[in-house]
């Protein structure tokens, strides 16, 4: 009889004994489950803030030229002195190691650090103004887990009174305010993405947009040209119309221009180079089609700040000077008829670029060469050399004036004075 209880009570102890490490394990496949989950998660937030980052073109301006990445200590000049960016990175002195993801957020939506002062609108939170608190949270999570570098902040270098706090409040009560993006609810959602990052994080209108002497550019929709301060580059109005009778592309040839920085009928070169490089070349097509899309359907209109020149047809055969240096300089790579290599020259007949009414961009990539970004989609991509040592003022002037009248251009001679200029003679 004791045999038998002792027998039972073994039994039972076991089974207890098995409950127990049945229920244990149970607990650990749970709780590693939803450890997985987490850290799924987490990896995802920190996939997406990369992907931010990169739309944004953060890494761009916030790393010095050999420094390490989010660092800051870049230089921007301005036309009001020079700015230097900040340290993103996680070190708790001199990055954003101290910062909540509510300082984050207050710094993109509002312009304010996280001590309460304001921050200068070379940081572009006029349009940051409009990212999502979820996109910035993203953002906020990724910076934080790239490695910390311990770099202090270099004080920027601006005329009086911009280097003022009451001033910078003084610019901010006249031309910021802070918004929220709000959907077009009578558009798709493939247009108001497009519209998202146009307006946010792409921030278009930092160089697409003409700025009064204050540097203000207006709103985040403003998108009708304007020259960039310091750089003397024209960035074109990108609403869509074609720009003095130059056929608009179609915008799968767009969406390939910010992805590979070349298409069928045109190159990126210049600061939108950058741009390509450091930023669009890694979005998602879809992106780059909501973009283009949304760009498409700005209300057409004139060129904010250049009108139309030259209606009438001009001769090119009257610039006999011109089309010899055409020949000698220009139409191995371009074609005789400046008809281009696809997806290596570009077309120069019936080209927008050629037919801005501006000069300036063709004038800086015959003087200092013109050369497209190397991308993931066009790794060794054909440049143009400079021309600044080898052909003069007058020469190059006679050049571009050619190009821009032959083959049905119809744009504006160029005079050795605009090239002067920007060669730095007349600065």
């Amino acid at each position: 009889m004791t045999r038998r209880w002792l027998g039972l009570g073994s039994l039972l102890l076991l089974l207890a004994l098995a409950g127990a490490w049945l229920l244990r394990s149970m607990e650990d496949t749970a709780q590693g489950s939803m450890n997985g989950v987490a850290a799924q998660a987490a990896g995802d937030a920190l996939q997406r803030g990369e992907y931010l980052a990169r739309a944004g073109n953060c890494r761009h301006c916030h790393t010095q030229r050999g420094g390490a990445s989010y660092a800051g200590g870049r230089a921007l000049e301005t036309p009001f002195g020079t700015v230097y960016s900040s340290n993103l990175t996680p070190d708790s002195g001199t990055g954003i190691g101290l910062w909540s993801a509510q300082d984050f957020w207050q710094a993109l939506h509002q312009g304010r650090s996280r001590d309460g002062h304001w921050l200068l609108p070379a940081f572009p939170y006029g349009n940051f103004t409009f990212v999502s608190r979820a996109d910035s949270d993203a953002l906020y999570a990724f910076l934080r887990s790239v490695p910390a570098v311990l770099q202090a902040n270099r004080s920027h270098a601006l005329a009086w009174p911009f280097n003022s706090q009451w001033a910078l409040g003084l610019w901010r009560g006249l031309f910021f305010r802070a918004q929220e993006f709000l959907p077009d609810a009578s558009r798709s959602a493939d247009w108001n993405r497009g519209a998202y990052l146009v307006q946010g994080l792409g921030h278009c209108s930092a160089c697409h947009a003409q700025r009064n002497a204050l540097g203000a550019s207006g709103d985040a929709t403003a998108l009708a040209g304007g020259m960039i301060a310091v750089q003397d580059w024209y960035a074109p109005s990108l609403a869509a119309r074609p720009v003095n009778g130059a056929p608009q592309r179609e915008t799968e040839e767009t969406v390939q221009l910010l992805h590979s920085g070349i298409s069928a009928h045109a190159a990126v070169s210049g600061p939108m180079a950058d741009v390509v490089l450091h930023s669009t070349q890694y979005l998602e097509p879809s992106d780059l089609q909501a973009m283009v899309r949304y760009l498409k359907d700005l209300p057409s209109g004139p060129d904010a700040n250049l009108p139309v020149r030259n209606a009438e047809k001009p001769d090119p055969g009257a610039n006999p000077a011109g089309a010899r240096l055409y020949r000698e300089h220009c139409a191995q790579c371009h074609g005789d008829e400046g008809q281009g290599v696809a997806l290596a020259y570009p077309a120069l007949a019936g080209s927008a670029a050629v037919n801005l009414a501006s000069p300036v961009n063709l004038v800086q990539i015959v003087l200092n060469g013109g050369f497209a970004p190397a991308t993931g989609a066009n790794p060794r991509p054909f440049g143009m050399p400079p021309f600044a040592l080898s052909l003069s003022d007058h020469e190059i002037a006679a050049v571009l004036s050619f190009v821009r009248t032959a083959w049905g251009n119809r744009a504006a001679e160029v005079t050795p004075h605009d090239v002067d200029r920007l060669r730095g003679h007349a600065r």
